[in-house]
């Protein structure tokens, strides 16, 4: 595959949907990059459903395609786009990479605000993230339910001096909302983290390693919230599943 200038791997495009087929290493040194570049930066994970919602929501497409790193979380995106014959070398796990974003600023002294889930859980999380991190400058936080005083948290965040900013809120409202205020937020980096802070609290589990291998973490959560989660899983990977066959002829063709 043709490199960047910056030595990284070119966007790909898979279904439609703009991606980044990095490692975690090179994602973080990008990253780090960027930041001490002074560049601003919204980071975005893609997995299986993402893709499919994108298809269906022209906001979603318009603000996930919008940003500047889109990496490929999710077995079945990796697999499918490997179908297709894209080269991607492996997964980005979103949760992941917010904990490595966190090792490298506690080492480099950036500070961190962390935005959404109900308030017990994000301060059972932060608690719980600064007993992980104790030389790790918190910022700030705020619970994920302001929409009502939307602009009032986006002050607050830029009041708060933060480098780095987490929002935990359900899609397509973390990449809206990031993408809308991306210019007063006064953070150099920001990144959607969908249910991290759930399971930093402790309220719900990550999948054992080997389901998330196998690309089952979507089971799991099914195990974990089935009246919540079965019919969007079934549907969404139902979807998926036919758009990647269609994908798969029409390129025969």
């Amino acid at each position: 595959m043709s490199k960047e200038k910056s030595g990284l791997p070119k966007e790909v495009c898979f279904l439609g949907a703009r991606m980044h087929p990095w490692t975690m290493q090179q994602t973080v040194d990008e990253i780090c990059r960027r930041i001490e570049a002074g560049v601003f930066t919204q980071h975005v994970v893609v997995n299986v459903a993402k893709v499919v919602n994108m298809r269906r929501d022209p906001a979603l497409y318009e603000a996930v395609n919008g940003c500047d790193i889109i990496n490929i979380d999710g077995m079945g995106v990796v697999w499918g786009a490997r179908l297709l014959g894209i080269d991607v070398p492996e997964r980005v796990a979103g949760i992941d990479l917010f904990f490595r974003l966190l090792d490298v600023a506690q080492q480099r002294g950036y500070s961190a605000f962390f935005l959404g889930a109900r308030q017990h859980v994000v301060d059972e999380a932060v608690q719980r993230l600064q007993q992980r991190y104790p030389e790790l400058k918190i910022a700030g936080w705020h619970h994920g339910y302001f929409w009502e005083h939307e602009e009032e948290v986006v002050r607050e965040i830029a009041a708060s001096g933060a480098d780095l900013l987490f929002v935990a809120v359900t899609s397509p409202k973390k990449e809206q909302f990031i993408h809308r205020w991306k210019d007063r937020l006064g953070v150099r980096f920001a990144m959607g983290v969908g249910g991290t802070f759930d399971i930093v609290a402790g309220k719900t589990k990550r999948a054992p390693q080997w389901m998330q291998n196998a690309g089952l973490e979507w089971f799991f959560r099914v195990l974990q919230e089935p009246r919540r989660m079965w019919k969007r899983y079934l549907v969404t990977n139902s979807r998926f599943a036919g758009l990647l066959l269609q994908e798969r002829l029409r390129r025969k063709k």
